[in-house]
């Protein structure tokens, strides 16, 4: 009797070039929905692999939501939509306790904060108290209401999408919050050929109407944890470190130990993506920006945070 041969589970490793498939099928498929955003949908995808949330801000318009939305299709994972707006209350995002007649006890009902992927449309159209109900849930993975605390789904990550425009008609978002998204991601106006194309695949069924999921949970959880194997050796975490400490030096905020994180987490999705179990240098510089620029405030008069990020990119040393 021979031994049997061991069968490949939901708990087997991934390999690198598995996870790199899994990230580009995701993206192949992204792009069947939005036209001419190939660079944000690889940023977008990095950061999932990452195990980071995602801030899409922009004008009304370009896509913003439609892309969060093709992600979550393409991931077969549950989904659910928060539109943010000024009567929004926190227990309408965590959940909250409600009396059963029956039973005569609080039962708790989850909000839709309970899903793997949670879009909060518009999120700065909420006041701060109603924004602060995604703190502990976007960097601890679960909810506490009325001392409870709840656990949320793994894999779990949340997209936000903000209104550049109406700053008269929206609330700042914190900079704790802002410091728990991994990235700021912006999509900007199609050009002519593009805009065409977007023209041409809503003629009729909208394409995110027929949109099929190419990753199972199980898979995207196993990319992940591909991803937070690969390497960082000492002189990459140094290199993360030193950029950190640039925009400290140089900015009345600059970049906290959860943004080195974050961008260290990045740059192993980065390199997955590219198909390689260590992370280079040029993994970092390539998600650099997108991780750090919404976590600095310059002092007036001292240029833009892109250009401070821009700057300690060209003066801190290479490895």
């Amino acid at each position: 009797m021979t031994e049997a041969e061991p069968t490949e589970t939901a708990e087997s490793p991934m390999s690198v070039d598995e996870a790199g498939d899994v990230a580009r099928s995701v993206i192949e498929n992204t792009e069947r929905v939005i036209i001419g955003n190939h660079d944000a949908i690889e940023h977008f995808v990095v950061a999932v692999l990452g195990r980071g949330h995602i801030l899409l801000e922009d004008v009304p318009g370009v896509g913003k939501t439609m892309l969060a939305r093709a992600i979550a299709r393409s991931l077969e994972c549950s989904f659910k939509r928060v539109q943010f707006t000024p009567d929004l209350l926190p227990a309408d995002i965590t959940g909250t306790n409600v009396f059963n007649q029956q039973t005569r006890e609080f039962e708790f009902r989850e909000g839709p904060v309970f899903a793997n992927v949670v879009l909060g449309d518009e999120i700065n159209r909420a006041p701060p108290k109603t924004q602060a109900a995604l703190l502990e849930a976007m960097e601890e993975g679960t909810v506490t209401v009325d001392g409870a605390t709840h656990t949320l789904p793994d894999p779990f990550f949340v997209v936000a999408t903000q209104n550049s425009v109406e700053r008269d008609r929206t609330y700042e978002l914190p900079a704790a919050e802002l410091d728990r998204f991994m990235m700021k991601l912006n999509l900007g106006y199609p050009d002519a050929r593009e805009e065409s194309r977007v023209l041409a695949n809503v003629v009729g069924e909208h394409p995110i109407d027929s949109l099929d999921p190419v990753a199972t949970v199980e898979e995207l959880v196993a990319a992940r944890r591909t991803c937070a194997a690969v390497t960082v050796e000492e002189p990459i975490r140094d290199y993360v470190t030193a950029l950190a400490r640039y925009t400290r030096e140089n900015a009345q905020l600059g970049v906290s130990p959860r943004g080195s994180i974050s961008l260290l987490r990045a740059a192993q999705g980065r390199a997955v993506l590219d198909g390689r179990d260590y992370v280079i240098p040029d993994d970092v510089q390539a998600e650099a920006r997108l991780v750090f620029v919404h976590r600095i405030r310059t002092a007036s008069g001292s240029g833009t945070a892109a250009e401070l990020v821009d700057a300690a990119l060209s003066s801190v040393g290479v490895p």
